[in-house]
């Protein structure tokens, strides 16, 4: 259908009352001069993906009109374009206007007839083409390319993209990355999409080279399937790296399963060693990792070796430390038993010390003593207030806020998720260096240390100043890092850094059934009494499609207990399906917050319904509103459209104590929360909690994510679903990890031994210039080569 066919529309903007700059969607009001349909009004408000629009310019819509049951007749534009100036004249005046300062109606008049009627594509095309015209120096050049670029190249260019298929959303994340070399970078080469563009794959990029008939054995082609490989395996399976038989097999299956087309072994190993070679991944050993993610593990393994700085200890010459523990204790009332003592005395004296056990040992009561104790060795007041000497030198941090909160609730220290203190905003690339700036203070504590990935502790450490002394705690047998890596594991691996892990059960008070059950379940067993019902947990056996009449039959009994929503967590690890996150969370806001008569405002966001008194979770980091992924609130008020300044409607939601408001652009970054992934509560804890467990769940069996969902509940733990799918996950421990972490850090561990060995003669000249570690360690080269005046620390800057 050629476009004079469909409905369309001609006229000048008057108001742009609507744009989102992520995404270029515009609501713009036009003053209409033609149509080639029927409208009664001579303005018309018109939707759509735009580029920059300016006001009282003349633009040509293509689309169809639709009734909006709020704002009325529409025109929903599929496609559009600006009214070129026409005409000598026209193009004169549009290059001497106010849009290109400095370019007067002489200059304009050269351009126009050096460059003819085609000027505006003819500067588009070749920005050079303006060199020929005189009296245009460098800066005035650059002016007129910038702004056709920003008017007409950037609309040009994303009605091509999507004419490609791109989304609107995707169109505008690669022409922020792109800018005006956007269409030449995607034709020469579409695969670079996939190493610049967070979010596109290898098929939408293969879809977009068919369609411009770059052939299937292409070598950019199967450079994209490589990387696009390593980062697939590592992002779903948390691994850091993939052995080189696995990337050939997936890599060569993602190749010919996108094309009909057999690429040859030689093709595919050519690729990857031009890769290596142009260290967009890196080898060793036949193992194939992404830049970001080797460097990360090679610079935790270097900042580790700085901050043990040979082990030396922190001493208190003056003090008796034991003494002075025996004080705290007499002050909190607590008895610390003997493990308890070494575990706090050796934090107190180690330059980095990992505190790991499991719930009920005590982590949180030892954490106290911690702080208590260096508070005191420090002559620090308890109360950070109160301290007037600059900075609080005790830092505490926690991947989430509710575990930051947490923190700060049991030691009375200001408590942040890490994200803040490092000044990220969890949308960083990390393919890209970032500047972190180093931390001020004494010590750092890091709660729920299992959580943190490869790229998140390497920016971690490498804030830390030497003399900072570092704290993590964490549960070892919880779930990784969403990210790839196991960090927390791979330090106790290494058997390089002082830790003690508590073992002792403590809180068990009034008989609780809670603790001993996730311990069984940590070392792979389930207890003989898991179906017999006990004060604080129970057991219902049921089938995935009985979970939900069940979970409603006992959410109602608690609601008419007193229990509110805040009070109950459902933990399921899927989202789709009758047992699945998306279903239970439909089913709990009937029951705790129903809204028959439609008296509570309330708002539809695709297939959801938010209103207010809902419980919502965050679903991103957003540092500079101090609200963070995972964080829980509840919505407090709902505000339409005809009542905002913007004119869009709004969400407004609590968190703890932080208040923010939401446009509708911005509702994707929260969601119900009555029921919520494992991952997501992880750091978390609930008086109710229940768990669901159903064969229909899968892979996400696993011993891990039950150990994880049991320990959130702190007094009531309902289990359902079929007793198999528990013993099955108890079972199975899932696939380890790959990391090369354990290794990087022993090596440096060891590095004195083959650093300062004398160096022996070659026995052969290699003929090969390129350093290996085989080189290093087999002392046919001197390792310290070019650095003989250097010292470790001098090396690591």
């Amino acid at each position: 259908m050629e476009e004079t066919s469909q409905p369309y529309i001609t006229g000048e903007i008057k108001a742009i009352f609507y744009e989102n700059p992520s995404n270029f969607y515009k609501v713009v009001l036009i003053s209409l001069e033609e149509n080639n349909f029927e409208l009664e009004n001579d303005e018309i408000v018109v939707t759509g993906t735009f580029g920059e629009m300016t006001t009282d310019t003349r633009y040509r819509f293509f689309g169809s009109v639709v009734n909006h049951p709020r704002y009325g007749v529409q025109f929903q534009a599929i496609s559009y374009e600006r009214e070129k100036p026409t005409g000598k004249s026209g193009l004169i005046a549009y290059l001497s206007g106010e849009r290109f300062p400095g370019i007067g109606k002489r200059t304009a008049e050269k351009i126009v007839e050096h460059l003819g009627l085609d000027s505006i594509d003819a500067i588009l095309e070749n920005p050079a083409s303006l060199e020929a015209v005189k009296g245009l120096n460098d800066k005035k050049r650059a002016l007129i390319y910038d702004v056709i670029q920003q008017t007409q190249g950037t609309e040009k260019t994303i009605i091509e993209l999507v004419n490609y298929g791109f989304s609107n959303n995707m169109a505008a994340a690669i022409i922020n990355v792109y800018k005006g070399d956007t269409l030449k970078i995607i034709k020469e080469n579409p695969y670079q999409l996939i190493e610049d563009v967070e979010g596109l794959g290898f098929q939408t990029a293969d879809r977009l080279a068919e369609e411009l008939a770059i052939p299937a054995d292409d070598k950019n082609r199967i450079k994209g399937a490589l990387l696009a490989t390593i980062n697939d395996i590592c992002l779903a399976n948390g691994d850091t790296y993939v052995a080189s038989n696995e990337l050939m097999t997936y890599s060569l299956q993602m190749l010919e399963t996108s094309r009909r087309f057999i690429i040859e072994d030689k093709l595919l190993i050519e690729a990857l060693v031009e890769l290596v070679e142009e260290m967009k991944i890196i080898e060793d050993e036949r193992r194939f990792a992404l830049p970001s993610l080797y460097f990360s593990e090679e610079g935790i393994a270097a900042n580790l070796d700085q901050l043990l700085n040979k082990r030396q200890e922190v001493t208190y010459p003056e003090t008796d430390i034991k003494k002075e523990l025996k004080t705290i204790q007499k002050n909190l009332e607590i008895v610390y038993d003997a493990i308890q003592v070494d575990a706090i005395v050796r934090a107190i004296s180690n330059r980095f010390f990992i505190l790991t056990g499991g719930p009920g040992t005590g982590k949180t009561t030892v954490l106290k003593g911690i702080v208590q104790l260096f508070s005191a060795l420090n002559d620090l007041p308890l109360d950070s207030n109160e301290f007037t000497d600059g900075i609080y030198p005790i830092i505490m941090a926690a991947p989430t806020g509710r575990a930051a909160k947490r923190m700060n609730e049991m030691t009375g220290i200001p408590s942040s998720t890490i994200h803040r203190l490092l000044g990220l905003t969890g949308q960083e690339n990390p393919n890209e260096e970032m500047y972190t700036a180093e931390l001020e203070g004494k010590l750092l504590i890091i709660d729920e240390a299992s959580m943190v990935d490869t790229w998140l502790m390497h920016r971690l450490l490498k804030s830390v100043p030497a003399g900072m002394q570092v704290i993590l705690v964490g549960d070892k047998d919880q779930l990784p890092s969403v990210g790839p890596g196991q960090v927390l594991n791979d330090l106790l691996e290494s058997k390089a850094i002082p830790h003690i892990e508590l073992s002792q059960i403590y809180r068990q008070a009034d008989d609780s059934s809670i603790i001993p059950l996730a311990h069984d379940i940590k070392n792979g067993r389930l207890p003989d009494d898991f179906k017999s019902n006990q004060p604080d947990r129970s057991f219902f056996s049921c089938q995935a499609a009985q979970i939900e009449p069940l979970v409603r039959v006992v959410v109602e009994k608690a609601k008419a207990k007193g229990f509110m929503a805040k009070d109950i967590q459902i933990l399921a690890p899927m989202y789709k399906g009758p047992a699945g996150i998306n279903a239970l969370n439909v089913m709990m806001q009937e029951i705790m917050n129903p809204n028959p008569d439609k008296k509570r405002r309330e708002v539809k966001h695709f297939d959801f319904v938010y209103r207010v008194g809902d419980k919502v979770l965050q679903l991103v980091n957003q540092p500079e509103l101090n609200v963070f992924n995972g964080d829980m609130g509840e919505i407090t008020s709902i505000q339409l459209a005809k009542e905002t300044a913007d004119k869009v409607d709004e969400v407004t939601i609590l968190f703890d104590t932080t208040e923010v408001t939401y446009q509708k652009k911005d509702w994707n970054k929260f969601t119900l929360s009555y029921c919520c992934s494992i991952h997501k509560a992880q750091g978390s804890e609930f008086d109710m909690v229940i768990l669901p467990m159903v064969r229909q769940y899968g892979r996400m069996l696993r011993r891990n994510l039950l150990y994880t969902a049991i320990t959130r509940s702190k007094n009531k733990l309902i289990l359902c679903g079929e007793e198999a799918s528990f013993a099955f996950a108890t079972e199975n421990t899932g696939d380890i990890r790959k990391t090369m972490l354990v290794e990087k850090i022993v090596r440096f561990n060891q590095r004195e031994k083959q650093v300062y060995l004398e160096p022996k003669p070659p026995e052969k000249i290699k003929e090969s210039y390129i350093l290996t570690h085989a080189m290093i360690i087999n002392q046919e080269v001197d390792p310290m080569i070019g650095m003989t005046d250097l010292g470790p620390k001098e090396f690591m800057k």
